[in-house]
């Protein structure tokens, strides 16, 4: 692993192109919103151990480790607003099988120490990007009917827009900035194609439906 400068300040990262979602996935979702909902719980809950989990595996870095602190807080503060509003909605918070896309993007992971740790960083930043950008489409989706779930998750996106930035950071801190811009195209279209691959169903990550 390289060492990090005594004052790291690492290089934004311009994002490549990427698959891009339909809004019909999110109509195709509002039939099944409260396995959506009882899916996202499941999801912070995972979100918030994931990023406590780097701060013991990632470079001493004071301001990027509050950064990561502050998010797996932040996730927990998710998954305790979205058991409340399944309590509103009188869902209990039950165990749910996995859409696998996690499983499948972290299948591309190098197995070396170094490269190992920048892919799971940049992973996590796609997946906080893909995350983003169907909580946006669901937002839309849900306005005129389910104003509540629209603005819950309204609220919700500027933290993943932030989180999905943080691990780029922390990647930089890996591994130099051009491998990082090279490994993480190569990764987003691992991920185009494990999204063309799964299945449709009401996961927040499922494939396509079929139109």
């Amino acid at each position: 692993m390289s060492a990090p400068s005594a004052n790291p300040s690492p290089e934004r990262t311009v994002a490549p192109e990427r698959f891009v979602t339909p809004a019909a996935w999110a109509d195709a979702q509002l039939p099944h919103l409260d396995t959506l909902l009882l899916e996202q719980a499941h999801l912070e809950k995972k979100a918030a151990a994931f990023a406590v989990s780097f701060l013991f595996r990632l470079p001493l870095h004071g301001a990027l480790h509050r950064q990561l602190s502050k998010l797996g807080r932040e996730e927990l503060m998710h998954f305790e607003r979205t058991i409340k509003l399944l309590d509103q909605r009188g869902i209990a918070f039950a165990p749910l099988h996995s859409s696998n896309y996690a499983a499948e993007l972290k299948k591309a992971a190098r197995r070396d120490l170094e490269g190992r740790l920048a892919d799971e960083l940049l992973i996590a930043s796609i997946i906080e990007h893909r995350s983003h950008e169907r909580m946006s489409l669901m937002t839309v989706a849900t306005r005129a009917k389910e104003p509540e779930v629209s603005a819950f998750y309204a609220d919700l996106c500027p933290s993943e827009e932030r989180h999905e930035q943080l691990y780029l950071d922390l990647a930089n801190l890996v591994v130099d900035a051009e491998a990082v811009r090279i490994r993480h195209a190569e990764l987003f279209e691992h991920e185009r194609r494990v999204l063309h691959e799964l299945p449709f169903n009401n996961r927040l990550h499922s494939g396509l439906p079929t139109i």
